[in-house]
């Protein structure tokens, strides 16, 4: 159990735990458009279920490309820094979608996605451990699952917002480029405020010992926490990105609904996300954040279990409240993960900002779907949260000891 009275932040970390917050709402806006972009493109381009998962394949790639660069790079010149290149590769590649939308083809529109992509290897790599560092250890898991909460609040913009627009009738649908040229302006608008503004750097005693950024790459593989929690944050990642990139092809392929209600329905389960994440963060001051872990990673098993016994009435509550459950993953692995890392936490967090890739698991689940049926691909997240459960077993019993 946490002492009720530690507090969430030090009081001369409030202003920057707040800007860094804000990020996480983008973010999480920007990685959840592509849920909804997914079945567009069907439409729009007349592309198969496993052809728009290049969607998922191309933005994550980035993540896996830039990740350790983006861990070195703010190794050496901080968070701050990270933060604005991020901001710039996002915001210049939200803007990418006009040329692309010129040119008219899918592969254009895939390097814009590339480039948001590493933009937000930036923003992740340096945002999710810096809050961590924004006071008591204590209360870090905790600290970041809030922060994440605002990562739930973008996902819900996302989906409602853009799903209406682009679904908004039956024969048409909108046009792509206006919400990302939006978004585009006002990520680098935000990108100005971070160059002007001043975050205080965390640095431990041994960053001025351990020079080397690549000599800290491989001291990582020395910790054995470290190392399942990086196969635990990939096997969520294959789990959480391949469900949402998936979740409109699935009910609508059932026959249930159509594209905007699907959109609609799909926002109703981030928002059950939120909720998770908002209460998950209350909860584990006063929980291990091992022993929640160890319940939703067994909640999200039953659940995709139900899902695939194919009864209709119970697959999509199973489907809707495996949202609750997957709430707290992210943040809680990697903040477990990172545990007594000291200066070994940004080069590390780099590394855990690689398992993103596990986005591609969406293509596996598109390719079961067009050569099968719609349920079957629920094996992929179902194979994924396996090694989180793994995790919190490991976490939970090293807790007893």
């Amino acid at each position: 159990m946490k002492p009720q009275h530690v507090a969430l932040t030090d009081k001369r970390y409030i202003i920057p735990f707040i800007l860094i917050t804000l990020l996480f709402f983008l973010w999480g806006f920007a990685r959840s458009i592509l849920d909804v972009l997914n079945k567009h493109f069907q439409n729009e381009l007349a592309i198969s279920v496993t052809q728009s998962g290049w969607i998922q394949v191309t933005t994550y790639l980035g993540y896996f490309l830039m990740a350790i660069p983006a861990g070195l790079v703010i190794n050496r010149w901080g968070y701050r820094r990270g933060v604005v290149v991020g901001l710039l590769l996002f915001g210049l590649g939200a803007l990418s979608f006009i040329p692309g939308a010129a040119i008219g083809t899918f592969h254009a529109f895939l390097v814009a996605l590339f480039m948001i992509g590493c933009g937000l290897t930036f923003l992740e790599t340096a945002a999710n451990p810096y809050v961590t560092e924004l006071g008591a250890k204590e209360t870090a898991t905790s600290r970041l699952n809030l922060s994440q909460s605002f990562n739930g609040m973008g996902n819900i913009f996302a989906t409602f917002l853009v799903g209406q627009f682009l679904f908004s009738g039956e024969n048409e649908s909108g046009n792509v480029v206006i919400p990302y040229t939006i978004l585009g302006i006002c990520v680098l608008f935000i990108a100005l405020v971070f160059s002007r503004v001043q975050l205080p750097e965390i640095v431990h005693t041994e960053d001025e010992q351990q020079e080397s950024g690549w000599h800290k790459l491989g001291e990582l593989w020395k910790h054995k926490n470290f190392v399942v929690g990086l196969i635990a944050l990939l096997g969520y990642e294959v789990a959480e990105i391949s469900i949402n990139s998936y979740f409109i092809n699935f009910v609508t392929g059932q026959g249930w609904m159509t594209d905007n209600a699907a959109s609609i329905v799909l926002t109703a389960g981030l928002a059950f996300f939120m909720i998770g994440r908002f209460g998950g963060s209350w909860l584990m001051r006063r929980v291990a954040a091992e022993r929640m872990l160890l319940v939703c990673a067994v909640g999200s098993i039953v659940c995709m279990l139900l899902i695939l016994l194919d009864i209709r009435p119970l697959s999509l509550t199973a489907l809707i409240l495996n949202y609750v459950f997957e709430a707290i993953m992210f943040p809680t692995i990697f903040s477990l993960a990172l545990t007594h890392m000291r200066h070994l936490t940004k080069i590390g967090s780099s590394l855990l900002m690689m398992t993103p890739i596990g986005g591609c698991g969406f293509l596996l689940m598109g390719y079961i779907a067009d050569e099968t049926n719609w349920v079957l691909p629920f094996i992929v997240p179902l194979i994924g949260y396996l090694p989180v459960l793994f995790f919190s077993v490991m976490r939970n019993r090293r807790t007893v000891k």
